[in-house]
């Protein structure tokens, strides 16, 4: 046999045509939606062309809490035949449903402070902020002085993991740019406070605990640059000034004359003299 080579052939997707019994066939559609009430099937809106004689028809949705969604009902009919039957029934969401959030595993829907007392946090093995522990530290700062108190851990805080602690921790409540550090003095800044308890390592020259009772950070970490009005060298300056004295002034038109002395004859010379102030 001779070599004819390869024999191709051009084919094109040929798009269904809408089939007109089954396209007319919306009552048929409407009675296939058994789930639910008749009150909760909406208006018609519409037939899409699946295939041959294959219809899908669609609905308005009533159902409470599925706004935007569309009732999909697929009929066909055998061919030569004007009888039509119902394939399935779904919903389906339009341009402007309302659908539940993409699903996320539960470490990416962990937020700060959903740990509660007794619950349990596993640490992923592949989690990029935490290296082996015979890799030390990645922070030389940090290294000698662990080693030598025995503080071999399993897992140490990779160079990644700290800038993204400290990145979160500046860019927070304890950074520069929380209102009560933009409201507290210029000068008052936690790296100058006798209240700042500096961290070891890398961390310590941007990150210190504030050590302060009356401070509203006490016992939290803090950046250098934060700050509040608890500040240690925060001194208030009198505002006392000396008041002058006025001069006492006497008005004698508001002054009634009053005799302290008895009159001439008021008193017998025999009567033994009496005390002012005494009756």
């Amino acid at each position: 046999m001779g070599n004819n080579g390869w024999v191709t052939r051009s084919t094109a997707a040929r798009a269904a045509r809408l089939d007109q019994v089954c396209a007319s066939a919306v009552d048929v559609a409407r009675d296939g939606i058994t789930e639910v009430d008749p009150t909760d099937i909406g208006d018609h809106l519409g037939a899409l062309a699946e295939g041959d004689r294959l219809v899908t028809h669609l609905f308005e949705c009533q159902l409470a809490g599925y706004r935007g969604w569309r009732w999909a009902v697929t009929v066909t009919r055998v061919p030569r035949s004007r009888h039509v039957t119902v394939c399935e029934t779904f919903l389906l969401p339009g341009s402007d449903a309302m659908l539940a959030p993409s699903w996320l595993p539960w470490q990416e829907r962990l937020q700060p402070g959903d740990l509660g007392v007794g619950d349990l946090l596993p640490t992923q093995p592949d989690d990029d902020r935490l290296v082996p522990g015979y890799l030390l530290s990645d922070d030389p700062a940090v290294e000698e002085t662990a080693w030598e108190l025995g503080l071999g851990r399993p897992r140490v805080m990779s160079r990644e993991g700290r800038m993204e602690t400290a990145q979160r921790w500046y860019d927070g409540d304890h950074g520069p740019a929380a209102p009560i550090a933009a409201a507290a003095p210029r000068t008052a800044r936690c790296g100058t406070c006798g209240f700042y308890l500096p961290l070891a390592g890398a961390m310590r020259q941007a990150f210190g605990v504030c050590g302060n009772f009356f401070a509203p950070d006490d016992g939290r970490a803090v950046s250098a640059d934060h700050g509040c009005g608890a500040h240690s060298e925060t001194m208030l300056e009198s505002t006392e000034t000396p008041v002058d004295e006025l001069p006492t002034i006497y008005d004698d038109s508001e002054v009634e004359a009053i005799a302290v002395s008895r009159a001439p004859g008021s008193v017998d010379a025999a009567e033994p003299a009496e005390p002012y102030g005494h009756g």
